[in-house]
């Protein structure tokens, strides 16, 4: 009787131990696992990341979608949760920003792209928000990034290795201080890039060095363009001496899965080790937009940072912190979290939208689904379904997109007598509905770049759309502007849409 028990509790604390390892396995969510890059997919170009304690926090670019500069918070640098937006103006496209703590304030520094280019801040007591309005800094150039030197001045960084001081409150500069202090690290001349563009700084102190890591070579074009380069200082007016390692992050051929890897922020974890996060390119999927990556790098007995060369960013790393099962982000999306989960193309009047019970009603604007500031999300996955019953309330066309600017999109759409295909901006009929038609269902299916629709009259019997398109070719390399092919929601005319029961689903 004792030995069946015996191997009873055997076999039960071996199928324990199976189903533990086979959890901790399971999507790198499991404590002391591993995680697989990226860990933001989708378009979150030129990352810039704070730690606080055990509390990590994370911005990027935001070009052209507002509210803009969304605040991600994280415990294990893996998982992220969007927790506040910065900007709730359009200013003009919104670059490289930098977000840091000095004294009890948060900041964010970024840069504003229009007619001319000039950096701004913003501030708030906590990274939850509430941040102020946007302060113009009145000063050209472009990547801004904030430091303090061994003196307690307050510098900010820019790229062309350009710094100028700030005011003590950090909320302006002081004029005449601009100058040029670090001219880069110079590649071989056979490497082939977009060419030298020294930008993207990022600079803190660590033991006795400054350490100033840049991105050169442009941020897309060839697959081998981007890198992150490093410098160091004992002291924060120079001089920098450049590192016997770089690049410290480079693509090196075609043939990887991450393109143009470059603009780094290094961070520590709190039993100190050290990751750097980066952005890159995917191969054949150029038009996700430049991801969000992580990988560990180490602190040598040289002083220099230094790359695992064991570890392939392509495959499972080791997780630099033990890591809680997360939900998925995408859960939430059916809440129509505005600003945080979702925004618009250029304008965001919240005045536009009424969210209640899961329930968008969104009211038309402008005259096709490029200039209707879309409601839009980052899906950052290959293959994906989005749907919901959409119901028109006045003269109003409705539909459902993938865009990548207001010139360029595709998707399918309704209005009381007749179903739309957009294609490349443009639009054309698909098929008829019964006159006064004010309730359809739609789908809208991107499968690897692949493009197809479905509608329903009930919800329950779908028809497939004839049409099918490619997407692939809309990406920054051939239309510019640094924006990504984003799934979307529009209504445009004269009344409102109402979209229920949205649902977004990864295909495997």
């Amino acid at each position: 009787m004792k030995k069946s028990k015996a191997i009873f509790s055997f076999l039960l604390v071996g199928i324990l131990c199976w189903f533990t390892n086979s959890q901790i396995s399971a999507q790198s969510s499991g404590t002391h696992a591993t995680f697989m890059n990226p860990i933001l997919g989708g378009d979150y170009p030129d990352p810039t990341i704070m730690r606080e304690g055990n509390d990590y926090y994370m911005t990027h670019s935001c070009f052209d979608y507002q509210p803009g500069l969304v605040v991600f918070h994280s415990k294990d640098l893996v998982h992220w949760e969007p927790i506040s937006y910065a900007l709730k103006t359009y200013l003009g496209s919104v670059w490289a920003p930098d977000i840091c703590k000095y004294k009890d304030k948060y900041y964010i520094y970024f840069t504003v792209a229009g007619k001319g280019r000039s950096n701004y801040v913003v501030y708030a007591s906590s990274p939850y928000g509430p941040w102020s309005d946007p302060i113009d800094l009145k000063i050209g150039n472009i990547d801004p990034c904030h430091v303090v030197g061994e003196d307690g001045q307050r510098w900010m960084f820019m790229s062309g290795g350009k710094r100028v001081k700030l005011s003590p409150d950090g909320l302006s500069i002081v004029k005449g201080t601009e100058e040029v202090v670090y001219r880069g690290w110079k590649y071989p001349d056979e490497w082939v890039t977009e060419g030298m563009c020294l930008e993207g700084p990022k600079l803190r102190r660590i033991g006795e060095y400054y350490y100033y890591l840049n991105a050169e070579g442009g941020t897309a074009g060839p697959p081998t363009s981007h890198m992150v380069v490093q410098a160091r200082s004992r002291s924060i007016n120079g001089p920098w001496e450049d590192a016997p390692n770089n690049p410290l992050i480079h693509t090196w051929s075609k043939d990887e899965r991450w393109w143009s890897k470059g603009h780094g922020s290094l961070v520590d974890t709190p039993d100190g080790r050290w990751v750097i996060v980066y952005h890159s390119y995917e191969k054949d999927f150029t038009n996700l937009g430049r991801q969000t990556l992580m990988e560990p790098v180490v602190l040598g007995k040289d002083g220099w940072f230094y790359r695992d060369e064991t570890v392939d960013v392509s495959k499972p790393i080791a997780c630099p912190i033990a890591t809680p099962y997360a939900a998925d982000r995408h859960g939430q999306l059916d809440a129509f979290r505005l600003g945080l989960d979702w925004k618009c193309y250029k304008s965001f009047d919240p005045s536009r939208f009424v969210v209640k019970d899961n329930t968008l009603t969104m009211r038309a604007q402008g005259t096709d689904p490029g200039t209707s500031a879309p409601l839009m999300f980052v899906a950052g996955c290959h293959r994906y379904e989005i749907e919901a019953e959409i119901e028109l309330q006045g003269d109003v066309t409705a539909g459902m997109i993938l865009i990548y600017n207001g010139s360029f999109f595709m998707g399918t759409g309704f209005d009381q007598t007749k179903r739309y295909r957009y294609r490349m901006g443009g639009a054309s009929r698909a098929g008829g509905l019964p006159a006064g038609t004010k309730r359809l269902w739609l789908r809208l299916r991107n499968d690897d770049n692949i493009v197809t629709g479905q509608y329903s009259m009930d919800g329950i019997h779908w028809q497939r759309e004839t049409w099918g398109m490619d997407c692939s070719g809309y990406n920054h390399n051939t239309l510019y502007e640094f924006q990504s092919v984003l799934p979307g929601l529009f209504a445009f005319g004269n009344g409102s849409a109402v979209f229920r029961h949205f649902k977004f689903t990864e295909l495997r």
